[in-house]
């Protein structure tokens, strides 16, 4: 409870200024999508699920309105620990820009690799997404699903340790495509994603390696339920390449999130990033506050 405790101190900022952007919001009339169509949080910023982004424009604001969220974010692995806080913002449901900032505690693995117990490995992580076709809310009667690029800029903040493990980068950009169809007859949401990255766990552990240097398409995807209009169930799942030579496999989850209203959602998931550095899967719980407009 103490750990949980610092990670929501740590976040304050982002999301007083998300309460402030919030209220300013309401007293304009903002606002207008559907009750969860926001989505949550990813621990890069953008909205989406908590793995993987969605074409859909964080907020929930419409085509004549600006819409955002502010996140705060805890992981807790067999052996790591991950803090994420940050904020978004939607421009009238076409741009979104969003910033992160990410905390990767080794805690006794880091005594293990000499670097000393709980070094924490830090990067900031500065994203855009653009919608570019469809509308998953709207498009009900049409298969052409909403489609969004994106990029995100990663400045870790471990150069020389990185260097020191034969990592040759501290900086990276990741470029993908997702596409989102929402059914809202069904309470189903679809998602489909293409990452263009060299990041090694998603870049904490730096970009490249002796394995490679160049951008490698990875594969990211979710399915969502909603069992009620504030609650969903949801699948998430995330290729990733291996530059370093560790074995790096495939990360997933197993979500629900709680929308008691547009202005705040809880997210609690079972997490599996597979392996980080040292042998077996790494496994353990993922929850998220997010307030949103």
């Amino acid at each position: 409870m103490a750990n949980l405790s610092k990670v929501f101190k740590y976040a304050l900022a982002p999301i007083a200024a998300g309460l402030a952007l919030t209220s300013a919001a309401w007293s304009q009339g903002y606002s207008g999508k559907l009750l969860a169509t926001g989505g949550v949080s990813t621990v890069e910023g953008a909205g989406g699920g908590g793995l993987a982004p969605w074409a859909l424009i964080t907020g929930y604001g419409t085509e004549n309105q600006i819409g955002g969220a502010a996140f705060a974010t805890i992981v807790n692995l067999d052996d790591y620990r991950l803090r994420s806080v940050g904020a978004a913002v939607g421009f009238y449901d076409r741009v979104e820009i969003s910033f992160a900032q990410q905390a990767f505690d080794t805690r006794d693995v880091g005594t293990a690799l000499g670097l000393g117990r709980g070094y924490t490995f830090k990067q900031n992580i500065f994203g855009a997404k653009v919608k570019i076709a469809g509308d998953a809310i709207y498009d009900q009667d049409r298969l052409l699903p909403q489609i969004s690029v994106g990029v995100q800029h990663k400045q870790n903040d471990n150069g020389n340790v990185l260097a020191a493990l034969g990592i040759p980068h501290d900086k990276g950009t990741d470029y993908y495509i997702t596409a989102s169809k929402l059914f809202i007859d069904q309470r189903l949401l679809a998602n489909v994603g293409v990452r263009f990255t060299k990041a090694n766990q998603i870049g904490i552990l730096g970009f490249g390696g002796p394995n490679g240097d160049k951008l490698k398409p990875q594969f990211e995807g979710s399915l969502a339920f909603l069992v009620r209009r504030d609650l969903a169930l949801g699948v998430e799942a995330r290729t990733k390449r291996d530059f370093i030579g560790l074995d790096e496999s495939t990360a997933w989850d197993a979500f629900v999130a709680w929308f008691p209203t547009k202005n705040a959602s809880l997210t609690v998931a079972y997490v599996d990033l597979g392996r980080i550095v040292i042998p077996g899967r790494q496994r353990g719980v993922y929850a998220s506050l997010q307030l949103s407009f």
